[in-house]
């Protein structure tokens, strides 16, 4: 079982950064490949970013790669999401998961982005 826990969403202008962090609980942090996934009003959810097991492989959505970066710290138990060069199609809820077999088996409750113009 693993609990996780976003922070740092807010209201940013277009352009401005903002920093997502996620809490996992659990001793089994590290197994687990991690990921973020957002979804806008109205839209599906959209996969954002990945990272592996160790840190040492990322992946990104198209949408988001060169302004997006995705890191972990497996001895804080912590994955975050460092969103620069924000725009207005950034805004949406973003969730962190906690991924297994290519399954997202964990989900937190999402923390809020908005970017204004």
């Amino acid at each position: 079982q693993v609990h996780l826990v976003e922070s740092g969403g807010g209201l940013v202008q277009a352009g401005g950064s903002l920093r997502l962090s996620c809490a996992a609980s659990g001793r089994t942090f590290s197994s687990y490949a991690m990921g973020w996934i957002r979804q806008a009003p109205g839209k599906e959810r959209e996969f954002v970013a990945n990272i592996s097991q160790s840190g040492g492989s990322t992946y990104y959505a198209d949408s988001v790669k060169g302004r997006f970066t995705i890191a972990r710290d497996n001895d804080k138990n912590t994955v975050s999401l460092q969103m620069d060069s924000l725009r207005r199609e950034d805004t949406a809820v973003y969730y962190c998961n906690a991924v297994r077999f290519g399954i997202r088996a964990y989900w937190g409750q999402g923390t809020q982005v908005t970017v204004s113009s």
